[in-house]
């Protein structure tokens, strides 16, 4: 089932998140509302709140509180994005120029802090313990991942095991709580609940692994970021840690090299070796496991439509090419 499929079985969920954010985005300074409504309509995917909104629903949700934890998630992801790209450099993001760009670091770091203020005062509002205790512990875990990536930067003998911890936690922890605060809304019973977590884990995971893969292997037109950005960035991703693996002599070398000073002199070298040693075939079969693992924690979850949509975003994910 192609995205928009997924998306049509829960549009008025969709249509109430978006208008639920922009009712809190209400500011007194211009300039805030300014950044966010330009970063919003840059675009997205929309998959963490998605995965929000199919989780309440596949357990019957009888609340209407799925939709403030939608926004909250997405408001979250939208923080970490402002402040990734001003961490990494980035110039573009869903092929439109970077905030901090536009408006310069400080500005989109603020309002980045912003963002994880009002999304922090959403749960609170929500009075809901077990809601704000998963998103409490979250968000420190998050941030972790954020860091762990930032001092392993330039670093080139990250181990595979070293790799998945920092995108359990930069990446796939907002996937997990993302499906875990949709069936904690709608279920009492620990199995679902639990199930649906390790759902969101695993297509977490899922997702940053072909986010990495196809930062070697497409356009900036299909992804909308430049090709290579992770090595100009110093990211040991898995596409380099499994070329490396396979690779010896004058090419480890320069792998090692371009990791080291975050150089792209040599990119179309980098891509050949990437190609010719597998790197982005691996990468791709890993995430299909985690995406197999995914669909299989769902057993647990009883047959409809929004869990057939669970299942069907696993297969999205890892097909996609943006």
């Amino acid at each position: 089932m192609p995205l928009e499929s997924i998306r049509n079985l829960i549009r008025e969920d969709l249509v109430s998140t978006d208008q639920f954010i922009i009712s809190q985005l209400e500011s007194n300074i211009p300039l805030i509302k300014q950044i966010i409504e330009y970063v919003l309509s840059c675009g997205g995917k929309r998959v963490r709140p998605l995965v929000l909104l199919l989780s309440a629903r596949a357990l019957t949700n009888q609340s209407k509180k799925h939709i403030d934890l939608a926004a909250v998630i997405e408001l979250i992801h939208t923080a970490t994005l402002l402040h990734d790209d001003v961490v990494d450099r980035s110039t573009l993001r869903r092929g439109h120029k970077t905030a901090h760009t536009i408006w310069g670091s400080d500005t989109s770091v603020l309002v980045g802090d912003f963002l994880y203020s009002r999304a922090f005062q959403i749960v609170v509002d929500l009075k809901h313990a077990a809601v704000l205790d998963i998103f409490a512990r979250a968000t420190p875990y998050i941030a972790e991942g954020e860091i762990l990536q930032l001092t392993n930067c330039n670093n080139p003998d990250t181990s595979e095991e070293f790799y998945f911890e920092i995108i359990r936690r930069k990446t796939a922890k907002l996937f997990e709580i993302a499906a875990q605060l949709g069936a904690t809304l709608s279920s009492q019973v620990d199995q679902e609940v639990l199930a649906l977590r390790d759902y969101g884990l695993h297509l977490g995971l899922a997702y940053q692994l072909i986010d990495d893969a196809l930062d070697y292997n497409r356009s900036p037109e299909e992804t909308g970021k430049n090709v290579g950005q992770d090595i100009s960035e110093g990211k040991t991703t898995l596409p380099l840690i499994h070329a490396m693996r396979k690779s010896k002599g004058a090419d480890l070398k320069l792998l090692c090299d371009a990791i080291k000073t975050g150089s792209d002199t040599h990119l179309q070298r980098i891509l050949g070796i990437i190609e010719s040693t597998d790197a982005i075939k691996y990468t791709a079969d890993t995430a299909k496991h985690h995406a197999m693992q995914a669909k299989q924690a769902l057993s647990y979850i009883a047959l409809s439509p929004y869990r057939k949509a669970l299942e069907d975003l696993s297969d999205f994910v890892v097909n996609r090419t943006y």
